[in-house]
C-alpha cells in the first residue's frame, strides 16, 4: 500500500499522519458522492427516487465517525499477496493495484485516495483475514501485525507482534486486553478490532449453509452474529440486496442495545425485529398460562392446523355445468373429485390449490370443446375459469379461509378442536388451550403471543411466506417449536445464523438441544459451533455462575475466561430489614467506578427498588434507554436482562429471581443469566438463603 504519510522519525507520528490522510480521503469520497448530479440521468421519477435513495445511503455509509477509529490494525506481509486475496467487495478496485505492495491498514471500511489506491482495507476483505487468524504457529506470511490504541478518535499508541520472530512470546497484547476490557457506556459497539480466531471462522463462514453458535456468556456470540451479517453483505452484496437480511432479537430493549453495531460497520440495510413482530397479524392483548403456552408452542400444533385448513375442502357431489353461447358443457362430479383429490395429494398450499382448481375445471371444459370441433385458446380457458358456474363450484368445494378466524374457531369450538386434534392432543391438552369464554370475533379476542404464532402458521398453510436471503436469530434457546417454524419460514430459500446458550433458556418450553431446534427451523444439517472462551465476563464471576451448570445444562462445557483481571466480586449476606439499604449502598459503590451499572432484580422486586432509588436520590434508567456519562445506572428486571451487559452489576436477592419462575430449572437458568451480565464487577446482595447450587 503506498505511503501517504510524510517521512517522520517517530513511528507514532507517521501512523497519525496516515490516519489524518485517510480521514481526508474518506471526506473526499463522501464529497464526490454528494456532488453527483442526478438530473436527466433516469427515465422517470420512480427510477430517480430509487437512485437518490441509493445515493443517500452511500453518503450515510461514508460518514466519518469522529470517535470511531478508521483503522485499528496494520499487516506487513513478507511477500505481496496475490490479487485474489487483496481484492475487495463486488465493484471495488483490488487493493494496491492488484497486490503490488505488502503493507495494509485494516479498518471498518475501504478508503482510497484520489488515484483509487487503497489507504484502508475493509476488515472483511480476504487480505485482512490474517489480522485475526495469523499466529506464531501459522503466521500466514505476515511478518508484523500492529494494533493501534485510541483515546476518543485520537491514535495514542501502537503495539507490534513479530510473528516470524522465534524470540518473541505469543499472547494477547496489552492493547487487545485493554480494548476487550474497556468500560462501555451507551449501546453495544462492534468488536471488529478484537475478533478472535475461532470467532473469525464463524464470521467468514459461507452464505450457503446455516451456522448455529452455542456460546457461553461473554463469548461474543451476539457480536459474532452481527459481524457475520456485515461480512455476508460485503461478500454477497448483490444477492442479499435482492433477497434481504434480518436480525431477530428477544425483545425491543435488546434490539435497541445492538442497533448501532451494523451502522458503525457501514451497513444500513439490515432489518431488526422480534419474533412477535414477525407474527403480528393480530393485536396481542392476552396471556397464556405456562401450560397453555407450552401446548400452543408444541410442534404438534402444526399438524392440527394443517388438518383444520384442509377440513374446509368438500368433495363435490354435483357436476359443474358451464354455459357458453347456446352450448352447455358438463364436468361430472367424479371428474371434479379427481381434480380435488389430486390437488390434496400434492399437498400444495391451500390458496395455491384454490387458484389452480378453476383452471383445472376450465381445462376440462376446453377438452370437451375441442372434442366437439371447436378451437378454443388460452383466452377462452381464462374466460371459462371466471364464469359464475365455475366460481360457484370452487367456492363450494374449496372456500376461502381466513387464518385468524380459523384459529379463533379452533380455540373456541371444542367439537372442531377435538375433530382436528384427534390422536394428536389428548382431552386434557385440548381443554387447556380452549378459551373458557369464546370471544365474539377476531378483533375482540384477547390474543396471546402463542396465538399469534398459530395464526402465522395458518397463514403460511394458505399462502407462502416470503423468504429472506439471510436471517440472524439471537437468544434462540428461548423459542418454542412453533416459533422456530415461524422463523424458519423467513429463510426457507436462504441461510441463517442461530445464536444462543442452552443454559440461558428461561422459558418453560426452552429447547433441550440445538439438533431439535434446527429440525424445527427446517435446517437439520446446520453446523453447530461451540464458543466456550469468554472475553468479557471476569474469571471469578463466570466460575461462580458455572456452579449452576450441572443443574441447568449438564451437557454443556464450562465456560472459561481469557481475562487476566479476576474482576471485583463479592457476595453479601444481610439482615432482611437491611436488604434495600444494602442494595443502594452497593449501587453507590459501583457508581464510584467508570462505566455502566446494572441493578438486576426479580421482576416483583422492581417497584420496591425503584422507590428505594428515588428515596436515595439515585437517578436510574429502564432497559433499552441509552446510558451516558450522566446516567449510568439501569434498573433491570431479571426477565429483560438477557443479552445485555454492564461494567458493574448489583444482583438483588437471587432466591427471589429463582422463585419468580414457574419451575426451579427455569428459575436457576434466569439466575445464571443475571449472574453473567457483569464485565468488570459483580456484587450479590441477599437476605434469603442462596440456592444450594451456589453454596
Amino acid at each position: 500500500m503506498p505511503s501517504h504519510a510524510p517521512d517522520h522519525p517517530d513511528p507514532l507520528e507517521r501512523e497519525r499522519a496516515h490516519l489524518a490522510a485517510s480521514r481526508a480521503a474518506l471526506r473526499a469520497m463522501r464529497a464526490d458522492v454528494e456532488a453527483l448530479d442526478l438530473k436527466d440521468v433516469t427515465a422517470n421519477w420512480v427510477n430517480a427516487e430509487a437512485l437518490q435513495h441509493q445515493v443517500d445511503q452511500r453518503i450515510k455509509a461514508l460518514a466519518d465517525l469522529a470517535h470511531t477509529p478508521l483503522f485499528f490494525g496494520r499487516l506487513d506481509y513478507l511477500h505481496a499477496p496475490g490479487a485474489e486475496a487483496a481484492e475487495g467487495a463486488e465493484g471495488e478496485r483490488p487493493a494496491a493495484g492488484g497486490g503490488s505492495t505488502d503493507t495494509f491498514y485494516v479498518g471498518r471500511r475501504h478508503v482510497h485516495d484520489a488515484d483509487g489506491d487503497p489507504m484502508v482495507i475493509d476488515w472483511r476483505a480476504p487480505v485482512s483475514q490474517a489480522f485475526y487468524q495469523a499466529s506464531k504457529k501459522a503466521p500466514m506470511d505476515v511478518g508484523l501485525r500492529r494494533r493501534f490504541g485510541y483515546t476518543g478518535g485520537e491514535l495514542t499508541a501502537y503495539e507490534d507482534e513479530h510473528l516470524t520472530d522465534p524470540a518473541e512470546e505469543e499472547g494477547a497484547g496489552k492493547l487487545l486486553q485493554a480494548e476487550i476490557e474497556r468500560p462501555r457506556v451507551g449501546p453495544m459497539r462492534d468488536i471488529v478490532a478484537t475478533i478472535q480466531p475461532e470467532q473469525d471462522e464463524i464470521v467468514r463462514a459461507g452464505i450457503g449453509g446455516t451456522v448455529c453458535v452455542q456460546g457461553a456468556p461473554g463469548t461474543g456470540k451476539t457480536a459474532v452474529g452481527l459481524h457475520r451479517v456485515a461480512y455476508l453483505l460485503y461478500a454477497h452484496r448483490e444477492r442479499l440486496a435482492r433477497s434481504g437480511t434480518l436480525v431477530i432479537g428477544p425483545n425491543r430493549s435488546f434490539l435497541h442495545y445492538i442497533e448501532q453495531v451494523l451502522p458503525a460497520l457501514g451497513e444500513l440495510q439490515v432489518g431488526q425485529a422480534t419474533v412477535d413482530d414477525l407474527v403480528a397479524h393480530v393485536e396481542v392483548r392476552g396471556t397464556d398460562s405456562a401450560e397453555a403456552a407450552g401446548i400452543k408452542g408444541d410442534a404438534r400444533m402444526a399438524e392440527v392446523l394443517r388438518r383444520a385448513v384442509r377440513s374446509h375442502v368438500t368433495l363435490p357431489t354435483e357436476p359443474c355445468v358451464v354455459v357458453r353461447g347456446s352450448r352447455r358443457w358438463r364436468v361430472p362430479a367424479y371428474e371434479l373429485e379427481e381434480m380435488v383429490r389430486e390437488l390434496l395429494d400434492r399437498d400444495i398450499r391451500y390458496g395455491a390449490a384454490r387458484e389452480a382448481l378453476p383452471q383445472r375445471i376450465a381445462h376440462a371444459v376446453l377438452v370437451r370443446m375441442e372434442q366437439a370441433g371447436e378451437a378454443p385458446d388460452d383466452r377462452v380457458q381464462n374466460a371459462v375459469a371466471r364464469t359464475p358456474a365455475v366460481k360457484a363450484a370452487v367456492k363450494a368445494i374449496w372456500p376461502p379461509v381466513d387464518p385468524a378466524k380459523l384459529v379463533l374457531r379452533l380455540l373456541s369450538d371444542a367439537d372442531f378442536l377435538a375433530e382436528q386434534a384427534a390422536g394428536i392432543l389428548d382431552a386434557d391438552e385440548q381443554k387447556t388451550i380452549l378459551w373458557t369464554k369464546p370471544p365474539r370475533g377476531v378483533k375482540s379476542a384477547a390474543w396471546s403471543p402463542a396465538d399469534a404464532v398459530l395464526i402465522d402458521e395458518a397463514t403460511d398453510l394458505i399462502e407462502r411466506t416470503h423468504s429472506l436471503g439471510h436471517v440472524v436469530l439471537d437468544e434462540a434457546q428461548d423459542l418454542s417449536p412453533m416459533q422456530y417454524r415461524a422463523v424458519g419460514r423467513r429463510c426457507t430459500t436462504g441461510s441463517a445464523t442461530i445464536l444462543g446458550d442452552i443454559a440461558q433458556g428461561t422459558t418453560p418450553w426452552a429447547t433441550a438441544s440445538w439438533e431439535e431446534a434446527l429440525a424445527h427451523l427446517g435446517k437439520p444439517g446446520a453446523t453447530v459451533e461451540e464458543l466456550t472462551q469468554g472475553f468479557r465476563v471476569p474469571r471469578e464471576v463466570i466460575a461462580y455462575a458455572s456452579r449452576l451448570l450441572p443443574a441447568i445444562a449438564p451437557g454443556l462445557s464450562e465456560a472459561t475466561s481469557i481475562r487476566e483481571a479476576a474482576g471485583d466480586f463479592s457476595v453479601r449476606a444481610v439482615d432482611p430489614a437491611a436488604l434495600d439499604s444494602a442494595v443502594i449502598a452497593a449501587c453507590r459503590e459501583a457508581l464510584g467506578h467508570e462505566g455502566s451499572i446494572g441493578l438486576i432484580a426479580a421482576d416483583a422486586r422492581i417497584p420496591v427498588l425503584a422507590g428505594a432509588l428515588d428515596a436515595a436520590g439515585l437517578a436510574y434508567l429502564a432497559p433499552g434507554e441509552e446510558t451516558s456519562a450522566e446516567a449510568r445506572l439501569t434498573l433491570v428486571p431479571a426477565t429483560l436482562a438477557k443479552g445485555l451487559e454492564y461494567d458493574y452489576v448489583v444482583l438483588d436477592e437471587p432466591a427471589a429471581v429463582v422463585d419468580g419462575e414457574p419451575d426451579e430449572r427455569t428459575g436457576l437458568r434466569r439466575l445464571y443469566v443475571a449472574l453473567t451480565r457483569a464485565v468488570s464487577g459483580l456484587t450479590v446482595v441477599h437476605a434469603a438463603p442462596l440456592p444450594e447450587q451456589l453454596a
